[in-house]
């Protein structure tokens, strides 16, 4: 099997930003994958949405992630950064999440410094903890891994709460203490955003959400800056709702879904693209099943 997060670092040290879309379940993985995605997302965000139907405040527990991020990891041979909000507790508390995570498949773990629990980047109303407390957790990260190609990323979300300077000196000091990547959420403006990889010596990510507080630029403007990997994490599931409004709606209003046939695929394609063929063949291989 191919070392996802070997795979996932070599990218990272290309030329070119690494496009990460979001993943919210084993479909939407399996289709990043089908697709030619480089890299996928798992975002506490989008799983809390969609496990709970709740917003990204700090609900879901370790557990909850690690078995949501073991699903998939099975659905799709695709590299997974996976997002352990504050590690869920302590420098000790840490290092079980980052075994935890790794065992589930995550190419990359992402850390970040709020204050439990935690909410959304773009959302108001967060605290961040001391910047070395942070340190003491990411060293804990970086000490528990047991593959070194797995990514630690170290995320600041001080942008909000103490300012873009105290944000950008954090990512300094993270990188420093010897993060493989850093994160600084939330820069509302194209100078901040353009500062980040400019002012902090290792890889740096960017976050791309629609309607968030961030400048949205594409994957090739964000390469200029010097990004490395770009984080477009939400829009799958704003289109999916969107849909599901959509379809819903038609089907409450008419009482069928006929005349929606456009938006969506039929009883076969669907079975292709989950792959009933190859669960056809294992049939055939192990049990000679004759029904088609």
């Amino acid at each position: 099997m191919v070392n996802r997060a070997k795979k996932l670092r070599q990218a990272i040290e290309g030329e070119k930003c690494v496009l990460a879309v979001g993943v919210y379940d084993g479909l939407s993985c399996l289709i990043a994958h089908q697709l030619g995605f480089e890299a996928a997302v798992m975002g506490g965000y989008p799983t809390s949405a969609a496990k709970l139907g709740r917003p990204d405040v700090g609900l879901l527990t370790m557990s909850e992630m690690v078995s949501h991020l073991q699903y998939l990891s099975d659905a799709a041979d695709i590299p997974i950064i996976a997002d352990a909000d504050t590690g869920y507790g302590n420098p000790v508390n840490v290092v079980r999440t980052v075994k935890e995570y790794e065992r589930a498949g995550a190419a990359a773990i992402l850390l970040e410094d709020q204050v439990s629990p935690k909410k959304c980047g773009h959302m108001s109303g967060k605290q961040v903890i001391p910047a070395q407390e942070y340190v003491e957790k990411l060293k804990a990260a970086l000490d528990a891994r047991n593959d070194r190609d797995l990514i630690i990323i170290a995320r600041t979300d001080a942008r909000a709460v103490n300012g873009f300077e105290d944000a950008l000196e954090r990512a300094c000091i993270y990188c420093e203490a010897g993060a493989d990547m850093t994160f600084v959420e939330a820069p509302i403006s194209m100078e901040e955003l353009s500062a980040v990889p400019a002012k902090v010596k290792c890889p740096q990510v960017a976050n791309m959400i629609e309607g968030g507080k961030t400048p949205f630029l594409s994957i090739d403007e964000l390469s200029m800056l010097g990004f490395k990997v770009a984080f477009y994490t939400l829009g799958v599931q704003y289109a999916v709702a969107k849909t599901l409004q959509t379809y819903m709606s038609h089907l409450l209003r008419n009482g069928t879904t006929s005349g929606y046939e456009g938006g969506m695929m039929n009883f076969v394609e669907f079975n292709k693209l989950v792959g009933l063929e190859d669960v056809r063949a294992l049939e055939k291989k192990y049990t000679a099943a004759k029904d088609d």
